[in-house]
């Protein structure tokens, strides 16, 4: 089974954490203060245990989900460089400029978007973008469902993180649809058309098509 890494622990990353262990992945949840995360780990079960943000990258973890804040990516990046080399990374990161500065009002402003600026950063590693626009608390409260499924925006560089992404969405009980490749991400990202919508396959699509 797959393992994935966490890398940031909120609600976000938490909530994915216990969903994808309760589906049977081997997750390691990761933060700056893994001694803080036990009751998470308790949560989610015997397929989870808490680690520091390096041992997450030293496990050599199949996929890793970015579910820190934006201002982070490029740090991370830099400092795990050799460590994240053939995973998949799944970008669930927003650039908030009241939060991040900087950084996220010039990836804002830029020609390329903000999942494009986390594949550039992340370049020996396959990207994929997900989980950024759900509300958490749907996230936490509507996985597993067999019927009125909530759908999952994603987007991916290239064959194999599409199909791992599509996978990771639909075993933990929501509906997969697919944006397109990275360029094609900004109608997912804040203010945008399809930010914080949290409804069915059909009507996504058709939110997606209409752009």
């Amino acid at each position: 089974m797959m393992k994935i890494g966490i890398i940031g622990s909120g609600n976000i990353g938490g909530n994915l954490g216990k969903h994808w262990a309760k589906a049977g992945y081997d997750v390691l949840f990761s933060s700056r203060h893994p001694e803080e995360l036990g009751n998470l780990v308790k949560e989610a079960g015997s397929n989870a245990k808490a680690v520091s943000i390096t041992g997450a990258f030293e496990a050599k973890a199949d996929v890793y989900l970015l579910s820190m804040p934006f201002k982070a990516i490029d740090n991370i990046a830099e400092l795990y460089a050799g460590e994240y080399a053939n995973s998949v990374i799944v970008d669930a990161t927003n650039p908030y400029p009241e939060r991040d500065g900087e950084i996220a009002q010039e990836v804002r402003n830029a020609n390329y978007n903000a999942s494009e600026y986390t594949a550039m950063k992340f370049s020996t590693a396959s990207t994929a973008k997900a989980f950024n626009s759900i509300k958490a608390e749907h996230l936490r409260d509507r996985a597993f469902r067999t019927q009125d499924k909530l759908a999952i925006p994603y987007a991916a560089q290239d064959q194999q993180s599409k199909a791992i992404l599509k996978r990771l969405i639909e075993d933990i009980g929501f509906d997969s649809v697919y944006v397109g490749s990275l360029s094609d991400t900004k109608i997912m990202d804040p203010e945008e058309k399809i930010y914080g919508m949290s409804t069915s396959k059909n009507e996504l699509l058709d939110a997606v098509r209409s752009k």
